[in-house]
């Protein structure tokens, strides 16, 4: 455990950060998931409709330092491309 007063705040700190960082990572993880499962599922209207607002999850997480730059940058692209690669479904 700490012992000097500038590292028991820090601590307290980080503890803070940790669980701030613990509940964004978990709002993208779970947007990310809903639009995966619309994929899957190949409903593209859901998906598209999903898109904007996974984009919109992505990008408070980067702004707000939970993933990296990059990292979003990948996710959006590769979500992007899957949902243009859904065929729309042929119904008799």
């Amino acid at each position: 455990m700490a012992q000097h007063k500038s590292a028991k705040r820090q601590w307290r700190h980080s503890l803070r950060r940790n669980a701030i960082n613990r509940r964004n990572k978990s709002i993208l993880r779970t947007q990310i998931k809903n639009l995966r499962e619309a994929i899957k599922n190949k409903d593209k209207e859901s998906a598209q409709k999903l898109l904007p607002e996974t984009f919109s999850a992505i990008d408070k997480s980067v702004k707000k330092r939970t993933i990296h730059e990059n990292t979003g940058n990948r996710y959006k692209s590769r979500l992007s491309r899957q949902v243009e690669m859904i065929s729309p479904s042929t119904s008799k």
